[in-house]
């Protein structure tokens, strides 16, 4: 859920929305989540002056009351002990946190906001929803070096999505199976081509090895036909490593990064972004572990928030009609989450990052996708629906690039492939599989 933007933000304060599960009064609720996230306890303690408090303390902004439920969406060994029974009252909470109590510090922004909010005896649930960011807060931190115009810049890709793939088969190659599985690849006709989550350092591919063999054909197809195709290297590993390998990258000279955002933690991240200035492919693998619950964890909204503060240029969303578990309409808003400011009060998206789809696309997901999102500022990550074209990658490439043309000229699918055997081609093999 994005926050409402039409309150006016104070300069010195960040703003986070809860959805929050309780048989207690919600407002009640709210102002121990308050005081446990600022400068208190469940009660008021010695030093805890009336000053302080104005200084220091977080407040509760606003309380709505939502549904009920006649059973708890979590267990909660404190309210058992004190016999507690419901209903379970929901409610939407959001609280104002002073930005003097974190700094500059993104991991102490991150426990501020949520921490040990989810481990409180008062709630049955709890799901950091949104976060609201004034300017001046957000500048203190990391800012995309590339986002959108950086990553057309250097793709060469000045108009419409970038179409991208995922080396498969994702582990087992070595690297010149590798080298050479990508120079088939920017042979089709790709942008982007991206390492999965689960290849970044092993034995029969070192990244040693892997990266000088990858960028042997990029260079080499570069050479050719004058386009750098960007190739989102996994360099997940421990800070000195990832630091190591991306002077690698850069040295052979590849254009980007990737790394598992939620296994690296923000401080790596951070320290990341400041050593390269090589595009950063976050990827959010793992989120599911944060998200899937309704009433727990954290939504893809404050997610990417706290992500972007640590400068990343990429980020997934996932994909429309995919295989993944999250509802369309989830997809839909972190896309333009990824596309709209960060921070609450800016005037412009300058700080913006490329969202990235996948997960079962293909061209037949196109109309979706624009319908949804009505922008062609993004990635569109392909792997079977370019790799098992009936004609070969190259046609599973123009066939996502055909349905792309015909979507923004207001042309449906079916029509614009009468013309164009490609397009013809994948809807008639993989609309069969739908």
């Amino acid at each position: 859920m994005r926050p409402n933007k039409a309150k006016p933000m104070h300069a010195d304060r960040i703003e986070a929305t809860y959805l929050i599960e309780t048989p207690l009064a919600p407002a009640k609720v709210a102002e121990v989540m308050a005081g446990e996230q600022s400068c208190g306890t469940f009660t008021r303690v010695h030093g805890e002056t009336d000053d302080l408090r104005a200084r220091a303390r977080a407040i509760v902004e606003s309380v709505e009351k939502l549904d009920t439920a006649d059973t708890p969406a979590l267990p909660n060994n404190w309210l058992e002990r004190q016999r507690t029974t419901g209903p379970w009252q929901r409610a939407r909470i959001t609280i104002s946190f002073p930005t003097a109590n974190i700094g500059a510090n993104l991991p102490t922004l991150a426990a501020t906001v949520a921490g040990n909010l989810y481990d409180l005896g008062e709630v049955t649930g709890l799901r950091l929803e949104s976060l609201r960011i004034p300017q001046a807060f957000r500048a203190r931190f990391d800012l995309p070096r590339h986002g959108v115009a950086g990553t057309r810049r250097l793709t060469g890709v000045q108009d419409g999505p970038l179409v991208g793939s995922i080396i498969k088969p994702n582990v087992g190659l070595s690297a010149e199976e590798t080298g050479d599985l990508v120079g088939t690849l920017c042979a089709a006709g790709l942008d982007f081509i991206k390492d999965d989550e689960i290849c970044a350092d092993p034995a029969h591919a070192p990244l040693a090895q892997r990266i000088p063999a990858v960028m042997d054909r990029v260079r080499r197809h570069q050479d050719r036909t004058g386009k750098h195709v960007m190739v989102a290297f996994n360099i997940t590993d421990e800070t000195d490593a990832m630091r190591r390998h991306a002077d690698l990258v850069e040295r052979e000279g590849g254009s980007c990064i990737m790394v598992s955002l939620n296994w690296c933690g923000y401080s790596a991240v951070q320290t990341l972004r400041r050593h390269s200035g090589l595009v950063l492919h976050g990827h959010r693998n793992g989120f599911g572990a944060l998200s899937r619950h309704p009433l727990l964890g954290i939504g893809f909204d404050a997610y990417q928030a706290l992500w972007r503060l640590a400068g990343v240029d990429h980020m997934h969303v996932h994909g429309l009609n995919g295989k993944f578990a999250q509802p369309d309409a989830e997809v839909i808003d972190g896309a333009r989450a990824c596309l709209a400011p960060l921070a609450a009060d800016a005037s412009d998206a300058a700080d913006a990052v490329m969202p990235a789809f996948s997960s079962g696309q293909w061209a037949g997901t196109v109309p979706v996708t624009w319908e949804a999102v009505g922008t062609a500022d993004l990635m569109f990550m392909s792997g079977g629906g370019i790799m098992a074209h009936p004609d070969g990658p190259a046609a599973g490439v123009l066939s996502i690039r055909q349905a792309w043309d015909a979507v923004r000229a207001g042309r449906t699918l079916d029509d614009a492939a009468a013309d164009l055997p490609e397009l013809r081609r994948s809807l008639d093999f993989f609309g069969k599989k739908d």
